[in-house]
């Protein structure tokens, strides 16, 4: 169960929940890197780190592949045989959620004997609040500090409406210790929900990837924002918290005052993948639609990119944003709240509503058209990533933050 050959026994114990195959967990971990901390990750049964990842992982998912025990658990045997074995056992004691149970099992057997300090847990529905149903039914409250770090404005920004799932909001955000988010509207509904002050941690709000490394984005520009002659659309696909539909609408709207142009369609599923053969054939040629791609190749897009589209119905503060303004990619993006809070419309960004075509192509013709305001708008962004996003800036202050908590749990 335990990770027997442990190196960073004495240091305080950090033990993350979360989503393992998610690049933005990983980016948060790592800013631990090189801090005298002992961190694990409780990986929820979503996906399996890549190998090259270190960090001390329990595994949940099904999975034959071999893995490093070094920085590899798994709740289930490698070979398949012990693997059906197990899944039949399962079956037969525990019955249908054989599999949950397993988990909830195993987290508690962990937190039991590791014992440690500060428990954090990476979104309300990806870790949190399987963490706290596991904490009431094992009766796990006396063990560590509990960190309850939000996702954007997908975890509370709708939610909260709803009575029902307003009473468990409740109850998961009144039990942490600690609340992390990635903008201050996240804060007033917590405090609507009846969270203390004292529970909103001092360092917040903070970008969910722990920040962006802007020096060495911006040595790597591919020329003035103005020189180029892409487009990037981060989330093209259809979610509760933003459609694409309009997004083509606009594309269509805007066609023969953005061209020539390359435009990079990211994370294209489901209807939005259906959908893009509806386009023209001169839209289309023009087009790269990708499934997955990592936060590394998005990154290098952004880097050639002249925009980067993401209108959105709701939303935190986007990394995406922060990820653009240090690339010189020139953001279109919603007047949300949580955004509207940061940048300002013609200095920094372009707004265009999600639900409204016309907005979104005017954007887009303006942004792909007018020189002065993109080149201007990259050096404003640039300023205000590196004060409020900068990597380096916000590493000291959550390893601050972590050993604090350490100490007083």
């Amino acid at each position: 169960m335990g990770f027997e050959s442990d190196q960073y026994s004495g240091r305080p114990k950090i033990l993350f929940i979360g989503l393992a195959e998610n690049s933005h967990t990983h980016s948060w971990i790592d800013l631990l890197a090189g801090a005298a901390f002992n961190v694990r990750l409780f990986a929820m049964p979503s996906g399996i780190p890549p190998d090259d990842w270190k960090t001390r992982t329990y595994v949940t998912a099904y999975s034959l592949a071999n893995m490093d025990s070094v920085t590899r658990k798994s709740l289930y045997p490698r070979r398949q045989a012990g693997l059906l074995a197990k899944r039949a056992m399962a079956r037969l004691i525990l019955g249908n959620n054989s599999a949950e149970s397993l988990r909830e099992r195993w987290l508690a057997r962990i937190i039991r004997q590791w014992k440690p300090d500060i428990i954090h847990t990476l979104g309300i529905e990806q870790g949190g609040e399987f963490y706290l149903h596991v904490r009431h039914k094992f009766g796990l409250e006396g063990i560590g500090k509990w960190v309850l770090q939000t996702r954007g404005g997908s975890d509370l920004a709708l939610t909260h409406l709803d009575p029902e799932r307003r009473k468990q909001l409740i109850d998961i955000l009144g039990s942490c210790d600690q609340l992390i988010s990635d903008n201050k509207e996240n804060f007033r509904i917590a405090r609507e929900l009846g969270v203390c002050e004292e529970q909103l941690a001092p360092i917040a709000p903070l970008p969910g990837t722990g920040g962006i490394d802007v020096e060495l984005l911006h040595r790597k520009w591919h020329g003035p924002t103005s020189s180029r002659r892409i487009i990037v659309w981060p989330k093209a696909y259809d979610s509760p918290w933003g459609k694409m539909l309009p997004t083509y609408e606009a594309l269509k709207l805007a066609w023969d005052r953005i061209q020539p142009c390359e435009i990079h369609m990211l994370s294209m599923l489901g209807e939005a993948k259906m959908w893009f053969w509806s386009l023209p054939d001169s839209i289309r040629r023009s087009c790269v639609p990708r499934e997955r791609v990592s936060r590394a190749e998005v990154l290098e897009i952004m880097l050639k990119a002249r925009v980067m589209l993401a209108p959105a119905l709701i939303d935190g503060v986007p990394n995406s944003l922060y990820e653009a303004m240090a690339c010189g990619a020139f953001p279109i993006v919603s007047p949300l709240e949580t955004i509207a809070s940061v940048v300002k419309n013609e200095e920094n960004v372009l707004f265009a509503r999600n639900l409204y075509p016309n907005e979104i192509a005017e954007a887009m013709a303006r942004a792909m058209t007018d020189d002065a305001l993109v080149d201007a708008a990259s050096r404003r962004n640039l300023e205000l990533v590196r004060r409020i996003a900068n990597r380096d800036l916000i590493r000291p202050r959550v390893i601050e933050f972590y050993e604090r908590l350490a100490r007083g749990a």
